[in-house]
């Protein structure tokens, strides 16, 4: 019976002493940080403007083109359209096509812009949550030119993962909008 009371002992020390404590890790969030970029100058038929250099153009036309961002994989897709007494249905249109995103999204701030200089009004939507764009933007000069644009994700919109990219591509699509000008 000693025997069996001593090889108890060892064995309820031998478990006991071979137990780490158990710590929690500490809170971490990934760092992602991208290099800032020289501007570019496009020029279309119709308007130009100046974008990042780490976009590539893609599917140029006289009236849209993409700005592709492979290191964030997302893409700043841009439109173009005469205006022709058809001001009203674009802009009912733009601003239909930024609240589709209300139903994913924790919401929808607007910031209007006012560039009188270079005749460029507007509204810029940031959009914040799991949508599907989290950024759009419409400019006019309100007599001959209209133009979009949007910002989207190649991956599944999940908000805490693309806020990094997405607060980079805003920072460009704020550039486009501000270095906008009309061609005659």
């Amino acid at each position: 019976m000693k025997l069996n009371i001593g090889l108890l002992i060892f064995m309820v020390c031998f478990i006991t002493a071979c137990k780490d404590d158990v710590l929690p890790k500490p809170k971490a969030m990934l760092r992602l940080e991208y290099p800032s970029g020289k501007e570019e100058v496009l020029q279309t038929e119709h308007f130009s403007i100046k974008y990042n250099e780490m976009a590539r153009l893609k599917s140029e036309t006289n009236t849209s083109f993409v700005l592709d961002y492979p290191l964030m994989k997302g893409s700043i897709f841009v439109n173009y359209k005469e205006v022709n007494g058809n001001l009203d249905k674009l802009l009912t249109d733009a601003q239909k096509l930024s609240y589709e995103h209300v139903l994913k999204a924790e919401g929808i701030y607007e910031d209007p812009v006012v560039n009188e200089p270079h005749k460029v009004y507007g509204m810029y939507y940031e959009i914040k949550g799991d949508a599907a764009s989290q950024s759009q933007f419409y400019v006019t000069d309100s007599t001959k030119h209209f133009v979009t644009g949007s910002l989207y994700f190649y991956a599944k919109p999940n908000y805490d993962s693309i806020l990094p990219a997405a607060v980079y591509l805003q920072k460009d699509m704020r550039n486009i909008i501000e270095s906008l000008r009309w061609k005659k």
